[in-house]
């Protein structure tokens, strides 16, 4: 099955959904070093460098996901908090893409500021279009006046393409990626296609996470950790400790513990040592202050950011047990990322952290590749099975 990837980033979403089976179309990116990146891990003959306006949509065939991430500053909780009127929301192109395409399934990934509450009608606008994507604005009208046709549909002769629309807050560090990484994830599936569609379960748990640190000890004899080198209980964290006990008593939590950035690390030498990866080079005056302390190596990556102009915001670094901190190299990000080993990422250590921030991380999109393209094989099968039976009859 081919998906085409509109605003690509780096590739996090496309190299999960390319692990989980796809095949690329094409890559639709504006951003030149995001652009180098994915001409390095992938065909660079599919990749368009460029504003999505130009991209010959017409150009592609036999499409069946459309995918990647509209670009989110004007939902962001950092940013200005604009949404429709931020010149860089790029849904309608995306909502093109899927009118012009009429792919099987598309996924987009954003920010959990779409959820605010002030954005609630420009977000069940996105919805509708999503939704009901050949339903035009009439001439003259604006996005509000949009969304009250789109409410009376049902009314109205529309006999274009449907979709079924179904959106989630993930945390994934439930689907364990080294990181408390909030987004939403948009996914929808051609109504003529009666696909049944629902998120793939959760697989890693904090409860697991608490169990195997302080009910059974497991977390610090796997990675051989003595007492004395572990961060003191905090007031919250022996409360959650104490609620996990009456919670499960003598039964330990189902499914896999979130991994920490311990985890994400094991095995990869101190940056300042000699160890000769590329992109594991340190980086001096990391520094706490107050909302930006860095990660816990004990404990899930807090958000990778993209930062602003390309410069890593103040969390993505990791925090000792003794209070010290130093900045993610590259290569670290990557892993909390869940990127291979492999995958490069151009550009100069700003703007390297500022592609891998932006990115999907590459075990989700691969965990929800993985679950579409189950569906859309069984609907596929299904289509078969039924085709053949016709021919025999």
């Amino acid at each position: 099955m081919k998906s085409l990837e509109i605003f690509s980033g780096a590739g996090g979403l496309a190299k999960g959904l390319e692990l989980s089976g796809f095949q690329h179309a094409a890559f639709v990116e504006f951003n030149k070093h995001a652009c180098a990146s994915l001409c390095e891990n992938f065909d660079a003959n599919k990749v368009f460098f460029g504003d999505i306006k130009d991209f010959d949509l017409d150009a592609l065939e036999g499409v069946d996901v459309v995918a990647g991430g509209p670009p989110c500053q004007p939902f962001s909780l950092g940013g200005k908090h604009k949404a429709d009127q931020d010149s860089r929301d790029m849904f309608p192109y995306a909502i093109r893409a899927i009118e012009q395409l009429t792919p099987k399934a598309f996924v987009f990934e954003n920010v959990k500021g779409l959820l605010r509450a002030s954005f609630a009608d420009y977000f069940e606008y996105i919805i509708l279009r999503l939704t009901y994507p050949g339903f035009t604005a009439r001439q003259g009208a604006d996005w509000k006046d949009h969304l009250h046709d789109l409410h009376s549909i049902g009314s109205l002769s529309y006999a274009g393409t449907k979709y079924d629309v179904s959106f989630k807050l993930i945390n994934a560090a439930n689907y364990g990626i080294p990181q408390t990484r909030e987004r939403v994830v948009i996914v929808g599936t051609r109504a003529d296609l009666g696909i049944s569609w629902s998120f793939p379960a959760e697989t890693h748990s904090e409860d697991r996470l608490l169990w195997e640190m302080y009910m059974t000890g497991e977390y610090w004899k796997r990675h051989q950790v003595p007492k004395s080198e572990r961060a003191p209980m905090t007031e919250l964290l022996q409360e959650k400790v104490a609620r996990l006990k009456d919670k499960y008593g003598m039964f330990e939590p189902e499914g896999a513990p979130w991994r920490t950035v311990r985890d994400a690390l094991h095995g990869i030498p101190d940056p300042e040592s000699p160890h000769g990866i590329e992109d594991h080079v340190f980086h001096d005056g990391a520094r706490t202050y107050p909302g930006h302390t860095g990660s816990d190596i004990d404990w899930p990556a807090k958000t990778i950011k993209a930062g602003g102009h390309g410069v890593p915001g103040g969390e993505n670094m990791i925090r000792y047990p003794d209070g010290s901190v130093r900045y993610f190299t590259v290569c670290e990000a990557k892993q909390i990322q869940t990127f291979p080993d492999s995958f490069v990422i151009k550009g100069a250590w700003g703007e390297a952290m500022r592609q891998i921030g932006n990115a999907v991380p590459v075990l989700l999109g691969e965990t929800i590749g993985r679950e579409l393209a189950s569906r859309l094989g069984a609907q596929s099968d299904s289509f078969d099975a039924r085709h053949e039976y016709r021919v025999r009859l």
